[in-house]
């Protein structure tokens, strides 16, 4: 494994002010981490900074589906659908044991979206254009064998379901993998490295000047070419460019709320009706089941996107209508997300109406820019604006590089053939940590976070002196984060490297001060600093998770 550590941050500042790179790419959220995985596998020299930590914007704040947008035959577009829709079957080969298989029931119901007909013939052409084989083709079920499947769906309306097959991941877990395997084709990346501005040669862009957030110092970075992926920023990078023209971009906010399994106890994910006309998602992850999402116009801070109590009564509203039983209430809400998607801006759409797909914008002075698509697509999207990049840099440099092979990477921690193989190693796991006190839950954690890196962590958690194991072994998971995935403070490991902050707030509460002393020491932060740091941590788990009425 190649280490990847804050830990050398001065050694890889200096390395990027020193070197001349072929790309340079901003924004190291999905699209991002795609770009530079594509284009270091392909021979390119490649540079990637990300203002904030890896997959902070919209990369950790999606649905966490990889899935073919059914809803997008509605809107007859079926390019997106048959492109997404294959991407997912290679992504999951790819990463196994992080994009995992997921059943998806649509509830049939009275003046719903979907009828019976329309669904049937909707999921046969949706199995055809994403190429779906075996057990995964859909089925029609009819009312008994719906709720025999689901027990909470509503008996009065319901008058059947349509059973298909998706993918669950986490998303900003599957961004930081595609970085890390970057870097075993040589590129380099870090984080909370702000780009400033452009360096300019014969009014070509020839670079980008940074910023140090974590130091407060500069530095400059050289490259033939600059992509930015900087999502619901890119049009900011655009002006800063001086090329902000033509199409612009259109944000909107999704937002997701989370519950305890006990209390929205789903047995397994359901698209369903909203009586607004929209649809939302259910889903069951481990101790939690969360549901969204909202569609919202945003014009606000992009840098500061919360849920508020509009957004939870409304997705309140919408459980509680389809299931009936459940009676969900704002003081049962634990935690929740709020993401923005950087979609591009048509006349007179909505924001539900706005097309998913991705658009390429080349500016007079050649920054390339990438935005919209869906984080299903983002390997593709990657492909597309690299073989962009490769035509220019034969025209260009009479240099040619090779077509894209990023469907046949796996990425890091994936040494599994299929699926199964994920499902044995977790029992393994189990029967190795199970005498320690850890639950079956606790080995599917490590599993479908780290695959096979999960090895790392249970060496470190050997080595490490404590009466408490699930102590021993966060800090292991921490140690591991800090050496090898550029966790530079509590927020980076809590929320996007564990998925702690919505999947399993309480463990934050429990373990919060013991892994302060961890990073103190790592970092040789001082009591200053790591008080700020737990004032942070505080502020995100109550902005996460406080939906009382009185809160301002």
């Amino acid at each position: 494994m190649t280490r990847f550590s804050n830990l050398d941050r001065k050694e890889i500042i200096k390395e990027f002010s020193n070197e001349t790179y072929d790309l340079v790419v901003i924004g190291g959220g999905i699209t991002g981490g795609g770009i530079a995985l594509d284009a270091a596998s392909r021979g390119m020299k490649v540079a990637l900074v990300e203002k904030n930590d890896f997959a902070s914007g919209t990369s950790s704040k999606s649905t966490k589906l990889i899935h073919g947008g059914l809803r997008y035959l509605k809107q007859f577009d079926f390019w997106l659908v048959k492109e997404v829709g294959s991407e997912r079957a290679i992504v999951h080969k790819l990463a196994p044991h992080l994009v995992l298989p997921e059943k998806m029931l649509l509830p049939l119901i009275d003046g719903g979206s979907y009828g019976k007909w329309l669904t049937s013939i909707g999921l046969k052409v949706y199995d055809i254009l994403a190429q779906v084989t075996g057990d995964d083709k859909r089925q029609m079920l009819e009312k008994k064998e719906a709720l025999k499947l689901e027990p909470l769906l509503p008996k009065k309306i319901l008058n059947g379901a349509g059973y298909y097959a998706e993918y669950r991941t986490d998303d900003a877990r599957l961004t930081i993998e595609n970085i890390k395997t970057s870097l075993s084709y040589g590129a380099k990346a870090l984080n909370y490295a702000e780009v400033e501005d452009f360096i300019y040669e014969d009014d070509k862009v020839a670079g980008v000047k940074v910023m140090d957030v974590a130091t407060g110092t500069q530095f400059s970075i050289k490259s033939k070419y600059v992509i930015s992926a900087a999502g619901p920023w890119v049009d900011e990078l655009r002006s800063t460019n001086n090329s902000k023209k033509g199409k612009r971009l259109h944000l909107t906010k999704g937002v997701h709320l989370v519950f305890p399994f006990e209390k929205l106890p789903v047995k397994q994910s359901v698209y369903f009706d909203i009586p607004d006309g929209r649809m939302m998602f259910a889903i069951p992850r481990g101790k939690i089941t969360y549901v969204g999402t909202t569609d919202t116009n945003f014009n606000l801070d992009k840098d500061n996107v919360k849920t508020d109590i509009a957004d939870a009564i409304y997705l309140i509203s919408a459980v509680n209508n389809m299931f009936p039983n459940i009676n969900l209430e704002l003081d049962d809400i634990i935690s929740s997300w709020a993401g923005l998607r950087p979609l591009i801006h048509e006349e007179g759409k909505s924001a539900s109406e706005l097309s998913r797909k991705d658009e390429i914008f080349t500016s007079d002075t050649g920054l390339v820019s990438i935005a919209g698509g869906k984080l299903t697509g983002y390997r593709k999207m990657a492909e597309r604006v690299v073989n962009r990049i490769s035509k220019k840099m034969e025209e260009d440099y009479d240099l040619e590089f090779e077509a894209c092979t990023t469907d046949k990477i796996p990425l890091c921690g994936s040494e599994f053939k299929k699926f199964k193989h994920v499902k044995k190693y977790i029992s393994e796991v189990f029967a190795r940590i199970e005498p320690d006190g850890f639950t079956h839950y606790d080995a599917w954690y490590l599993v479908t976070n780290y695959g096979k890196q999960t090895e790392n962590i249970l060496l470190g958690y050997k080595s490490l002196k404590n009466n408490d194991a699930h102590l021993r072994m966060i800090r292991a998971e921490l140690q591991f984060g800090i050496e090898n995935e550029m966790v530079l403070n509590p927020m980076d490991f809590f929320i996007r490297r564990t998925g702690r902050l919505y999947f399993d707030i309480e463990s934050i509460r429990t373990y919060m001060e013991p892994l302060l002393v961890d990073f103190k020491k790592a970092y040789d932060y001082d009591d200053a600093q790591v008080l700020n740091f737990k004032e942070m941590l505080e502020a995100e788990l109550d902005s996460h998770s406080n939906f009382s009425l009185e809160r301002s």
